[in-house]
């Protein structure tokens, strides 16, 4: 018998081992990855918010209904920019849901529809951008270890500016811009409305209970719409598609430790950028229904992220900072931009006890 037990005893030792190897190599990956791009000079464009792994849908359509640990999720998003050093700093606001349905009429698959608020202040001209859309992805299993999904999106953007807050070259006077000088500049109109087109891929693979791997790719503002204030004939005011794409893991480390790294590319016309990163959380209750959430991000020559978060039950809130490490921290002080998110997941009430395909404490 108790030859017997050391046997046991040495079994379960040795596949911790392989399991703490695996982990390990998985986590090295990704520094890898990150720490290969990020030689790069990288710099950012378009809306963009430095918890990308907390904005699924504005990150990639396949993200829809694309919920490993719940059946649905209603989020919301804030980011205050450059307050420090502008009277109109940037802000942006985000709120999306999305939800899980046909399960029971889907062999082996279901469908993610959702939506997607976005809404931008940015300048002294006070351009205000307003997105809004819809997005829908098709989640098909291969297996019982893998998930494949493909979806789009189809939005609605508008946005404004306000002449009266915008100072133009022929208006400087030497020492100061005059409002009151003449200006050979004209807008053709102060609001532009158009419609916007994403499309995008995800794959997850999940071997074990305590192994969770997804990446995907997208390619954003496929119609390339016309955007311009002026009374431009050339191809100047098309906007240019934004590729995007991630990886990311969740892995179980212990009975208390979840480890969570990511990485994040987007590229734009001739910018940039390479976000990389990880959050750890740590199990506070006996069953996950409270979790502490700490981490730490860089945005590859611009500034590191710390991040900080607590997880009661389905109900997530989480906070970040930009430290500025680039050259503008001599004109901000180091000081760059807040964060504040918040999600809510949940289950249907048919669906109480479904499995979730990521780790969980």
């Amino acid at each position: 018998m108790k030859q017997n037990y050391t046997i046991i005893k040495q079994t379960i030792s040795f596949e911790r081992f392989i399991c703490n190897r695996f982990l390990h190599r998985i986590f090295s990956f990704f520094l890898f990855l990150f720490f290969q791009f990020s030689t790069k000079n990288l710099c950012a464009q378009d809306l963009h918010f430095s918890q990308f792994f907390n904005s699924p849908l504005s990150t990639n359509p396949a993200n829809t209904g694309f919920i490993p640990d719940a059946d649905y999720r209603l989020g919301a998003h804030f980011r205050n920019q450059f307050s420090n050093v502008m009277s109109a700093p940037y802000k942006t606001i985000s709120i999306f849901g999305d939800a899980q349905v046909m399960r029971n009429y889907l062999e082996n698959g279901w469908l993610g529809i959702g939506g997607l608020l976005l809404s931008d202040v940015a300048g002294a001209g006070s351009l205000k951008s307003t997105k809004l859309y819809g997005s829908i992805a098709y989640h098909q299993m291969l297996g019982n270890s893998s998930l494949l999904s493909a979806g789009f999106n189809l939005g609605w953007v508008s946005k404004r500016i306000d002449p009266s807050g915008l100072k133009y070259p022929d208006q400087f006077d030497g020492k100061f811009f005059d409002h009151a000088l003449p200006t050979s500049v004209v807008l053709a109109n102060t609001e532009v409305n158009y419609f916007d087109l994403q499309a995008g891929l995800n794959y997850a693979y999940f071997p074990t209970e305590n192994i969770y791997i997804n990446g995907g790719y997208s390619i954003h503002h496929i119609n390339k719409a016309k955007e311009s204030f002026f009374q431009d004939q050339t191809d100047d005011g098309l906007l240019a598609m934004r590729h995007i794409a991630f990886l990311n893991a969740i892995l179980k480390a212990g009975d208390r430790i979840i480890i969570q790294p990511n990485i994040f590319y987007t590229n734009q016309s001739n910018a940039s950028a390479l976000n990389g990163g990880f959050l750890i959380n740590y199990n506070l209750s006996e069953f996950g229904e409270k979790e502490l959430i700490a981490g730490l991000y860089y945005r590859s020559k611009d500034a590191f992220i710390p991040t900080l978060g607590f997880q009661l039950k389905q109900l997530r809130f989480t906070f970040s900072y930009d430290v500025t490490s680039s050259t503008l921290r001599d004109y901000n002080n180091g000081m760059g931009a807040s964060e504040y998110n918040i999600i809510k997941k949940g289950f249907y009430t048919s669906s109480p006890d479904r499995q979730s395909i990521c780790p969980r404490f």
